[in-house]
C-alpha cells in the first residue's frame, strides 16, 4: 500500500467515525497534543481519552500495572469491579445503552481468561466493545511465564479481531484500529493485548494515528437492484411479515423501521434482540418471536408468502425446526454481514447494507411501487392475524397455592418503571418473562444475553448501563440462580455510586432447567433445587444466602416481597432510592413455567399456548 493509499485509508476509517456514536469524538475531530519521550502506558492513556473513552472498566495486576499509573491522573474514569467478567459485562452494557464502545481492562493469564465470556457474549450479541489485556514482557512470551496465556489464541474465535503490540509506537494506531473495527460494519469486541515491556518503553506520541486495515471494507450502501426486487417482491405479497433482529438496533434504524412498517402495512415481529426497535403499542406488533414468542408471531412467520428479514440472522431460537420454517416464504434478508446471508436460510433477494441505509432505500422503492399502483391488500392477512392474536394472548395463571406470581412482579415491574427505564436481565424464565410482560416502547432499554445465554449478565450490564446513562432508571432483573454468579459487582455499585436497581425473581431454583426437567425428564430434579433441603428432599427455612442480607453486607438497601398485595408498594419505595443501589428479594412460586413455548428441535407449527394447549387454526385460514 502506498503512502497516498494509507492515508486515504485513514481518511476513510476516520470518517466512518464520523456520526457513529461510538465515542465522545471522532478521530479526525481530536485536537491533541503530541508528546515525545513517554511511556507506552502513557500513549496509551492519552490514544484512550483522545478517542473520547469516559469510562473503562478493569481491575489492575502485575502486567497490566504500567498502563494503571498513568490512568491515576487521567480524565477518564476507571471502575474498579470485583470480578474481570463483570468488567466485561459492564463494557457490553454500557455500549448496548449508549451505543459507544465499551472498555474494559484485565491483567495477563487468569485476569484476561476471565474475560473469555464477556468477549463471546459480545460476539454473539454483535455488542462493539475493546478489551485491553496486559501480557507478560515479550522476551518471556512463549515460556510459560508467571500468568502467561495466550489470549490472541483464545479469543481468536470469538472476536472481530485482536492485536499483540509488539512496538510502543504502534500504540496509537492500534487502539484507533480497534475502535474502528469495533464500531464499523458488523460491531463486535476487539482485544488489543499488550506485553509488560511494551507498556514500559519510550515512544513518542501523536494523533491521529495512520490506520492500516487492508481488506476492510464493510459494505454499508446497499445494491440498488436488490433493493428494487425486494421492494417488488414485498409490494406483490398478500401475507407479508418484517422480522426484525438486532442489526436494527445496532445500526439505529428505527425511525426508519417505523416508516417502512407504516408504508408496507404489514405486521412486525422483534426478536429478542430486538426488544424496543419497534413500539409494542403499535397495532402492527405481534410481538417477540421463537421458543417463547407469541402465538400469533410465530405463526404469522410460518404461515408468510414474502418474510423480510432486516438485521436478523435466522437462529435456531426464532426458526425452529430450521427445515420447517415459513415454508412458503420468499425470503428477503438484508444484513449488513454477508456471512450471515444464506447461512441457514436461503435468500431469495439478498441485500448486504447498513440497515439504516438498506430500510431507507426500500422506503423510496416501496413508493414508486405504490406510485405505479402497486398496493398489495392486506385486509385477510390483517384478519388472521388479530384473530390469532386475540385467541392466544400472552397471560398467565395465578399459582394455586398462592405463592407471588414472577410473571405478575415484572409486569407491575413495567409498568411502574416505566417505558423510560433501562431493563437488563440474567438467562432464564426471569429474561422470557421480562422480555414478554415489560412493554417496550424505545431502542436501548432492554439489554440481555441473547446468544450466548450467559447466567450472570445482568448486574455488571446494569452497572454499565447507569455509568453510561446515570439519569435514567436501570433496573436488573436477575434470577436466584444468575444472581449467585456476579452480585460481587453489587460493591463496586455501592462504593463508586452507580444507583442500580435489582429484581431477583427467588423460586429457589435454576428455574428454566427445572421447566425442562418438568416437561421432559418426568419430574426429575436433578440438581436444580438451590434452597436448603432437609434428607427427604423439602426445603428448610433457612434462606442460604439471605439475600436482603446480603445486600446490606455489600453496602446495598435490600428489600424483600412476597405477597402480591405488597408488590407495587416494595417496587415503588424501591424506585424512590436513588442513593444507592437497590435490591428487592420477589420470594415467588417454583412452579410458574414460560408460555408459549416451541421445544428444542421442534417445528414451529407445534407451538404450544400452554401446557398441553395446541392452537387450532380455523377453516379455510392459511
Amino acid at each position: 500500500m502506498t503512502t497516498s493509499q494509507s492515508e486515504s485509508a485513514t481518511r476513510e476509517a476516520a470518517a466512518a467515525l464520523t456520526g457513529v456514536e461510538t465515542t465522545a469524538r471522532s478521530i479526525e475531530e481530536a485536537a491533541v497534543e503530541p508528546a515525545t519521550g513517554i511511556t507506552g502506558a502513557q500513549s496509551l492513556v492519552r490514544s484512550l481519552e483522545a478517542i473520547g473513552v469516559d469510562v473503562v472498566f478493569g481491575i489492575p495486576g502485575g502486567a497490566i500495572l504500567p498502563l494503571y499509573d498513568p490512568l491515576f491522573d487521567s480524565k477518564v474514569r476507571h471502575v474498579l469491579v470485583r470480578h474481570e467478567q463483570g468488567a466485561g459485562h459492564a463494557a457490553t452494557g454500557y455500549a448496548q445503552a449508549t451505543g459507544r464502545v465499551g472498555v474494559c481492562m484485565a491483567t495477563s493469564g487468569p485476569g484476561a481468561t476471565n474475560l473469555v465470556t464477556p468477549l463471546a457474549d459480545a460476539y454473539m450479541d454483535s455488542v462493539p466493545m475493546v478489551a485491553i489485556t496486559g501480557q507478560v514482557p515479550s522476551g518471556a512470551i512463549g515460556t510459560d511465564a508467571f500468568q502467561e496465556a495466550d489470549i490472541r489464541g483464545i479469543t481468536m474465535p470469538i472476536t472481530k479481531h485482536n492485536f499483540l503490540v509488539t512496538d510502543a509506537a504502534d500504540i496509537p494506531q492500534r487502539i484507533a484500529e480497534a475502535f474502528h473495527l469495533a464500531s464499523t460494519g458488523r460491531p463486535g469486541p476487539v482485544l488489543v493485548d499488550v506485553p509488560k515491556d511494551v507498556l514500559q518503553a519510550t515512544t513518542d506520541f501523536a494523533w491521529p494515528p495512520r490506520m492500516d486495515l487492508p481488506g476492510y471494507r464493510p459494505t454499508t450502501r446497499p445494491h440498488g437492484k436488490q433493493v428494487r426486487e425486494a421492494a417488488a417482491l414485498i409490494a406483490g405479497a398478500s401475507r407479508p411479515v418484517l422480522y426484525v433482529g438486532g442489526g436494527v438496533l445496532k445500526a439505529g434504524a428505527t425511525e426508519e423501521l417505523a416508516e417502512l412498517a407504516a408504508l408496507t402495512g404489514a405486521p412486525v415481529v422483534t426478536t429478542l434482540m430486538a426488544r424496543g426497535a419497534f413500539p409494542d403499542s403499535s397495532p402492527q406488533h405481534l410481538g417477540m418471536p421463537g421458543m417463547h414468542g407469541t402465538v400469533a408471531a410465530v405463526t404469522a412467520l410460518q404461515k408468510s408468502d414474502v418474510l423480510v428479514a432486516l438485521g436478523a440472522r435466522f437462529d435456531d431460537r426464532v426458526t425452529g425446526q430450521l427445515s420447517t420454517f415459513a415454508p412458503d416464504a420468499l425470503v428477503v434478508h438484508a444484513d449488513i454481514d454477508p456471512a450471515e446471508i444464506g447461512k441457514n436460510r436461503k435468500a431469495d433477494v439478498p441485500i448486504v447494507g447498513d440497515a439504516k441505509e438498506t430500510i431507507g432505500q426500500l422506503v423510496t422503492a416501496l413508493r414508486a411501487e405504490h406510485e405505479a399502483g402497486r398496493t398489495p391488500d392486506l385486509a385477510e392477512w390483517w384478519s388472521q392475524l388479530d384473530d390469532w392474536r386475540d385467541r392466544y394472548p400472552l397471560g398467565y395463571d395465578e399459582p394455586e397455592d398462592g405463592a407471588l406470581s414472577p410473571q405478575y412482579v415484572i409486569e407491575r415491574l413495567g409498568a411502574i418503571a416505566g417505558p423510560d427505564a433501562i431493563y437488563t436481565s440474567g438467562v432464564g424464565q426471569h429474561q422470557m418473562w421480562a422480555a414478554q410482560f415489560i412493554k417496550y416502547e424505545k431502542p436501548g432499554t432492554w439489554l440481555n444475553s441473547g446468544g450466548l445465554g450467559t447466567m450472570g449478565y445482568a448486574v455488571p450490564a446494569a452497572m454499565g448501563a447507569k455509568q453510561g446513562m446515570p439519569e435514567t432508571t436501570v433496573w436488573a432483573i436477575d434470577g436466584d440462580g444468575c444472581f449467585q454468579m456476579t452480585n460481587q459487582e453489587l460493591a463496586t455499585c455501592a462504593i463508586e455510586g452507580i444507583p442500580i436497581k435489582v429484581a431477583v425473581i427467588n423460586n429457589g431454583n435454576l428455574g428454566m432447567v427445572r421447566q425442562w426437567q418438568t416437561l421432559f425428564y418426568e419430574g426429575r430434579y436433578s440438581n436444580t433445587k438451590l434452597h436448603a433441603q432437609n434428607a427427604d428432599g423439602t426445603p428448610k427455612p433457612v434462606r442460604i444466602p439471605d439475600f436482603v442480607t446480603l445486600a446490606e453486607a455489600l453496602g446495598c438497601v435490600g428489600l424483600r416481597c412476597e405477597s402480591k398485595d405488597d408488590v407495587d408498594a416494595v417496587i415503588e419505595k424501591a424506585m424512590a432510592i436513588t442513593d444507592a443501589p437497590v435490591v428487592i428479594d420477589f420470594v415467588v412460586g417454583s412452579d410458574a413455567q414460560v408460555w408459549p413455548m416451541v421445544a428444542a428441535g421442534s417445528s414451529n407449527d407445534d407451538i404450544l399456548a400452554a401446557r398441553d394447549v395446541r392452537p387450532v387454526f380455523g377453516e379455510g385460514q392459511v
